[in-house]
Order: structure tokens, then sequence, then C-alpha cells
């Protein structure tokens, strides 16, 4: 290979996006920073919305400078992002209303409205996905219940990367492992869970072409060629980078990037969210599986993640946003060292529980748990932050233990990738709750897993295999071992009380 090719990786998180230029010699992948900017919930009169074209403003912006900075070697761009939100486009293709933000309350009381209308064993055996009310499927069903006009008018769904791949492209489809956390995609049969969809009275018309991660969507609009890069269209002949979807769903691109070798290992994809599971290749719909409200989502390479979503360091982010609110602007630095110094398993709470969900005051919601179940109430922030990780560390345990009664096999070690990977107490009490190594690294595991579907989907990388060991070679990563058993199985014996 002559020279590095340069792949750009968008990769939209709840808290920021930004632009991430990944450039592969043959050998290693080397990442870098191109665009970086916030992201978050909007409140209007009638809910909680995400700030759709700000974050396409912004993608323009990064496909702007990346192409300025290194157009030459850039041959293609991937976008992933969050999922179960979603746009609902006319029968112009044009936007019918903001995106609703997940943690708006018009799903209060979806799930138990569903589950008159159709079981949730038949839900599950149609999907395999884990029940949360913020799943795609429930706020469709609130549209239906609340007479939605969008619902009416509307020609065609598409989840949030795929919208941005349609105003990148023209093209009106939706990625595999984005498709599928909707929890209206049927994965034993590949396709759109239509039955379900018609027992719920939500509309199959609007559910379009479902594509594989790897995808080659097309070339720029040449609306957005022109905006982003002018003399493309100005008789240069040079030819624009391709689109591709990645695994669009950033957990499926960050687990494409487990440094792993093998396959009987367990992965945690640590942001705003925990992911915790393992990687198979068939969807695992049974009783043990959905008794405890597992997952399975699609990934690469005709893969599917069997995993749990677990509340994650969000508990973290609104404590610190709370206090910011009050005067307190604390760093993570400076929590993570206050927390490390509080007293150990005094206090813990269920981090899935209701209350924790919505934006709000968490330190008060965390105190408030404590008080209601019997517990030493943590005064300090940094005892609440304690608190909120050592909470984490042992619902871990709890999943982790879970599918391995579900696989029937040993699950080590937990490779820890995303942001949370940079979180080395939480690290160390994974390891010491759970009794595992854990692997933490690497930390841009989403950016570097989209990356790697890219070049697999222009022939420069041969398998999945051949990405994790480039992966291996090119990111560090920080090992950390058990320890304290003993009081750490106190703790747990708590733990499985509460829950």
């Amino acid at each position: 290979m002559p020279r590095p090719l340069g792949f750009l990786a968008f990769d939209l998180g709840a808290e920021s996006g930004r632009a991430m230029l990944g450039q592969f010699d043959g050998e290693r992948i080397q990442l870098s920073e191109v665009h970086r900017f916030p992201n978050g919930p909007v409140r209007l009169p009638d809910g909680l919305h995400w700030d759709v074209l700000h974050l396409w403003s912004e993608i323009k912006q990064g496909l702007t400078r990346a192409i300025q900075e290194h157009g030459a070697n850039l041959v293609s761009i991937g976008l992933d992002t969050w999922g179960v939100d979603f746009g609902l486009l006319d029968r112009d293709g044009a936007l019918i209303s903001n995106p609703y933000h997940y943690r708006d309350s018009r799903t209060d009381g979806m799930l138990e409205e569903a589950f008159r209308r159709v079981s949730r064993a038949e839900i599950f055996e149609q999907t395999g996905i884990q029940f949360m009310q913020i799943n795609s499927l429930y706020q469709l069903l609130s549209m239906v219940v609340h007479q939605a006009p969008a619902l009416d008018i509307a020609e065609t769904f598409l989840t949030m990367p795929d919208l941005f791949n349609y105003w990148l492209t023209g093209r009106k489809v939706c990625e595999f492992s984005n498709a599928t956390t909707t929890q209206c995609y049927d994965p034993r049969q590949g396709r759109w869970a239509i039955p379900l969809l018609e027992r719920l009275s939500i509309p199959t018309r609007i559910f379009p072409e479902i594509v594989p991660p790897g995808t080659v969507l097309g070339e720029l609009l040449p609306s957005v060629a022109e905006e982003v890069c002018p003399e493309w269209n100005q008789g240069s002949g040079a030819s624009g980078p391709l689109v591709i979807a990645p695994a669009c769903h950033d957990t499926g691109s960050a687990v494409a990037a487990v440094p792993a070798e093998g396959s009987h290992f367990a992965y945690i994809s640590s942001g705003t969210w925990s992911l915790m599971g393992a990687e198979v290749t068939e969807p695992v719909i049974n009783a043990s599986s959905l008794g405890n409200n597992f997952t399975n989502e699609g990934g690469v390479a005709r893969t599917f993640r069997l995993l749990k979503n677990i509340m994650g360091l969000w508990l973290v982010q609104e404590c610190r946003r709370t206090w910011a609110n009050q005067g307190d602007s604390l760093s993570y630095y400076e929590l993570m060292r206050m927390a490390a110094e509080a007293e150990p398993l005094r206090s813990i709470v269920n981090p899935d529980d209701s209350d924790f969900l919505k934006p709000g005051d968490m330190p008060g919601r965390i105190r408030a748990f404590c008080e209601r179940t019997g517990q030493p109430v943590p005064q300090s922030q940094g005892a609440v932050v304690r608190c909120a990780l050592e909470s984490l560390a042992l619902k871990y345990r709890w999943v982790l233990e879970r599918l391995e009664e579900i696989l029937g096999r040993r699950l080590e070690p937990i490779h820890i990738v995303g942001g949370g990977a940079q979180n080395r107490l939480l690290n160390q009490l994974t390891a010491d709750a759970t009794g595992r190594q854990v692997v933490a690294g690497p930390i841009e595991a989403t950016a570097a897993g989209n990356v790697l579907v890219q070049a697999m989907a222009l022939g420069y990388i041969g398998s999945l295999e051949e990405g994790r060991r480039i992966v291996r070679r090119s990111f560090d990563v920080v090992t950390y071992e058990p320890a304290g058993r003993a009081e750490w199985d106190e703790a747990y014996s708590r733990f499985l009380a509460m829950v």
C-alpha cells in the first residue's frame, strides 16, 4: 500500500459527536480527531428532542475539514450513532418533525400497553430484544395510542444514522445493526417483524430495505458535495469519497474493534450506557434470555451481540451536570479521585432502576434510593460517585453470571472498550467484582470499528478476525487483575437481595 488510506468515521454519542480520521497503512490504524461537537437533548413544549439540524450542520463541517486536510487520501465515510431513535419522512422525503429523544416521557406506560395487545413472550419470540421503554417499538406505539398526525403522513422510517446517510446519499435504507435495536426486527427471519407491527397497529409501509454492515451506499449527493468541496463541481475531475454503512449502531462498531483472540470473551462497551455481552453466531431466543431480559443485536460479519443494556456512566454524567448547575463544576478526574478516597462498598443501588432513567437531580435520586432501601445515605460527592461505580461493577457481575448460564461456558477476559475504558477506578472495580481479568482499550473502539468495516467493505481487510489483529497491533490496552473477593462477595449478596 503506497500511502496510508483515509477513512472518515463519524461517531455520534449522547453527549458529543466527532469526526475521526482513520489512516490505514496495511498493518496499523492511526486515529486522529478532525472535528468534535456537543450533542444533547432540547426540550420543546411537546417533549424532549434531538437537535437534528445542528447535528447535520456539524457533520458537514467535519466532512469539509476532513476533505480540506486529507482529501487526496480520503476514500470513504462511515457514520454511527446510538440506537432506537428515528426520523419519519413524508412522501417527498422531507423530515416531518425533529426526532424525539429516547428519554422523553411519551413512552411511559407503553410497555404495559404493548403487553395488553401482544404478550411479552410473543414480542420476544419475534424480536429477541430486551424490553426497554426507550425502544423504537414503544415510541411508535405511543404515536399510535395518541393518534399522532405524523404517523398518518409518514412514508419512511429511518433510524438516526440512516437519516444522515439519506441526507448524504439520497438512499432510504436501514442498516442491519441499528435496525435490530428497534425491537421491530425479526432476527430469525432476517426482516422486519411485520406480524408484530400489524398487531400493534404500527403501519408497516414505512419500513424500508435493510442492508448489512459494509454496504456501499454510494457517492455524496451533488448538493452535499458542492457544499463541502465546491471544486468537485467545477470540472476538477476529482471524485469524492464513498459513503459506506459500517455497523451504524455505535456498539456494533465498538464490538467489531474488541482486540480479542478467540470467542470466549465478554465485552463491555462503556460510555453513557454500558452494553455488556458476548459475541454469538445466531440469536439466542429462549426462556432463559427472555427471563433475564437479554437482547440480540446485530453485529458485523453475520454475528449477533447477546447483551444487556445497563444504565452506565449516565449516573455519573448526570451527577456532574447537577453539581455544575449548582455552581460546583468538577472534572471527571476530580470526581474519580474523590470516589477513590471514599469508603468502599458502603451503599449500593440498582443502576437500572427506573428512577435513574431521565435527566434530573441524580445525586438526590441516588441518596433517596439508599434511604428507601435502609442503607447509609452517601453524603459527599465522592461517596455518591463511588456508590454509582460500585453498583455498576456489581451489575456487571450479575450480567456475566447470566451470560455464562445462557451460553454454558466461562467468559474471560472481560474487554472494556469505549470512553469508559479511561475510567481506571471503574475498570479495577469491575475486575474485583467479577473476579475476572479486565482488558481496557481501545478508548476509540467505536471509531476504530467504524474504520475497520469501511476497509472490509472495500477489500482492504479480509475478515473480522484480521481486523481484530490489526486493532491489537494498533492500540495500547491496560490489564487489571481482580482482588478483594470476600468483600465483594458480601456486597454482591446485598445486591442480589436488592434486585
